[in-house]
């Protein structure tokens, strides 16, 4: 079985959506480490901070999502053989289900449909949104298990409509989903409120010396103490591209490091790698997002490492020392 550093990428036609995006982009970089220079990006006319995403990476052209559309429909996918689907509305507080329906589910499935008569790999991006407050599992090894999940909020209930479908139409036999945990990592500065609390926190700690952390709403859990499976984005596109690699290997998996760290065991990480004394103030959580909030988030990765992913993944305080140190601190995008 081949792993993504055997696969001779060099060979391959590849296609990124949300290619300017956060996933995106650091997909196109780890794809062009690997001397994949015949790369198509697609995206909306980027912003600034996306075009700084794409300024230092190498790709061969660039169409927008309506225009993709188009062309699929006339066999377009069919010159590619990968297609990697990471373009999505992201953000967990959007309340147009409609648009998310758009965006999330019939885009992924059209998307989904017409590489599968194309004949082209098809790896597309799930979320661990789709797990709701975990309560029926975070394990991918059961696909039975995807009628029992209740995202706590829209974004993820679109991520899971796409999941239930590709499920009931036998398509997980043939393509790759991915449940992406708490991914950070160079590239997210467009985000806005989505960026990674890394990011967040760094701008807020070099202006005031202050991390500020939710409070926590259940008795079980102390301030700072609701814990998340962090992965730092270079792991997940290492991930990624395995999956890719390996034809044989389908369905829904996780990535995500397979380890729970605490908020505040995060801010240990951020003011080391700062240099500076630790400084924590907990404030309260929004109104609107207190019954939605998951206090626990952590992959099994089982699924994976059977698949024959052997990779080291990086440590906590590594992952966060190297995106403040050589990326946040020098204001430094992949690939610059």
């Amino acid at each position: 079985m081949a792993n993504a550093g055997e696969y001779n990428w060099a060979e391959k036609r590849v296609l990124v959506t949300g290619g300017a995006g956060f996933l995106g982009s650091a997909l196109v970089w780890a794809l062009s480490q690997r001397g994949c220079g015949q790369i198509v990006v697609v995206d909306f006319a980027p912003t600034p901070a996306k075009k700084r995403n794409l300024e230092p990476l190498r790709f061969e052209s660039f169409i927008e999502p309506e225009e993709l559309l188009r062309e699929a429909a006339a066999g377009y996918l069919k010159h590619f053989d990968v297609v990697f689907h990471l373009g999505a509305c992201s953000s967990t507080t959007e309340t147009n289900a409609e648009y998310l329906r758009r965006n999330n589910y019939e885009y992924t499935r059209t998307l989904a449909a017409e590489a599968l008569m194309a004949d082209a790999r098809f790896v597309y991006a799930s979320s661990a949104a789709t797990y709701g407050d975990g309560s029926a599992g975070m394990d991918d090894r059961s696909n039975e298990s995807l009628e029992k999940l209740k995202p706590l909020n829209l974004y993820g209930e679109s991520k899971q409509m796409f999941d239930l479908e590709a499920y009931r139409k036998g398509w997980l036999k043939r393509i790759v989903g991915l449940k992406y945990f708490n991914v950070f990592g160079p590239n997210e500065d467009h985000k806005g409120d989505m960026r990674s609390v890394v990011n967040k926190s760094y701008a807020q700690i070099r202006e005031t010396g202050v991390m500020r952390l939710f409070k926590s709403y259940r008795p079980e859990f102390a301030d700072g103490e609701q814990k998340r499976d962090f992965l730092y984005v270079k792991d997940a596109m290492e991930m990624t591209l395995f999956l890719a690699a390996n034809s044989k290997v389908n369905g829904l998996f996780n990535i995500g490091s397979g380890t729970a760290h605490s908020w505040n065991e995060l801010a240990d990480a951020v003011f080391a790698a700062m240099n500076l004394p630790k400084n924590v103030e907990y404030i309260e959580m929004p109104v609107e997002i207190r019954d939605k909030y998951q206090y626990f988030t952590q992959a099994n990765i089982a699924k994976l490492r059977d698949a024959g992913y052997v990779q080291q993944i990086t440590s906590l305080n590594d992952a966060v020392e190297d995106y403040v140190t050589a990326f946040l601190a020098k204001g430094k995008t992949l690939g610059a």
